[in-house]
């Protein structure tokens, strides 16, 4: 079977790839260093010849307010639009737990959130894997809430989740039928944010202090207690954190 990874030659995309292609699948990886742009459509109708299933874990280039909304809006209906006239049977999309209740407080995830809508509006049967948190993500989250040499972080939960655990989830969402909503993944275990971004700081050398602060914010967005952590019922990965950043910090 042939399927089109959108934003293939990323962190999660090329995971993607690898797993379908060990698989026994033809996975194509679809970016715009391989010609193919779905903000501008460049290349679409090509690489979607032939193919039953497009998986999309393409990402903005910027997180700010408008490009975010430019680049989820051009591109899903650039995708949906290629993909009905290709015959493409099923879509799956990338997308974040919490996207709902983010999207009035933050425009990336307006941006997601108009994403998913397009999707869930759009003319082709669909998948939409929401997942948790990257490891590989944390060190951002720590550098989106530094002021000076303080991390601080609101004390609610998080349940990340390895990158190529990501990947095996949006390869197993595509060759799967399609659900026509939403599948929500997370990693094996909770803890509390502050707790684990110094522990990730720490394993790596960085000395930056991490404070529990109730008034921090989250991505400039008030946060609830769950609102990081997958529903009940949300298929959970193997790969341990503690295992992660031991390996990591050992690379490092």
């Amino acid at each position: 079977m042939k399927i089109v990874v959108i934003g293939g030659t990323g962190l999660i995309g090329s995971k993607v790839v690898q797993d379908l292609t060990e698989q026994g699948h033809e996975a194509v990886a679809a970016a715009p260093s391989t010609g193919v742009n779905a903000v501008t459509g460049e290349g679409l109708s090509d690489v979607l010849t032939g193919a039953s299933v497009v998986a999309d874990v393409s990402n903005s280039p910027s997180f700010e307010d408008g490009p975010a909304m430019d680049f989820f809006t051009k591109s899903t209906t650039n995708l949906l639009a290629a993909e009905a006239e290709a015959g493409v049977r099923h879509h799956v999309a990338l997308s974040v737990v919490g996207t709902d209740f983010l999207a009035p407080q933050s425009g990336y995830f307006l941006a997601k959130q108009k994403q998913e809508d397009l999707i869930s509006a759009g003319p082709i049967p669909y998948s939409i894997v929401h997942a948790t948190q990257f490891f590989e993500f944390l060190n951002f989250i720590a550098d989106s809430a530094t002021e000076g040499n303080t991390v601080r972080l609101p004390s609610a939960l998080i349940q990340p989740m390895a990158a190529a655990d990501v990947g095996k989830a949006v390869a197993l969402a595509a060759l799967h039928d399609p659900v026509n909503g939403i599948v929500e993944v997370g990693g094996p275990q909770a803890y509390r944010l502050p707790d684990l971004i110094r522990t990730v700081l720490t394993a790596h050398g960085d000395a930056r202090e991490v404070i529990a602060d109730p008034t921090a914010k989250y991505w400039y967005a008030d946060i609830e207690e769950r609102t990081l952590v997958p529903d009940d019922g949300a298929a959970l990965s193997d790969t341990r954190f503690e295992d992660w950043v031991l390996e990591t910090a050992a690379k490092a």
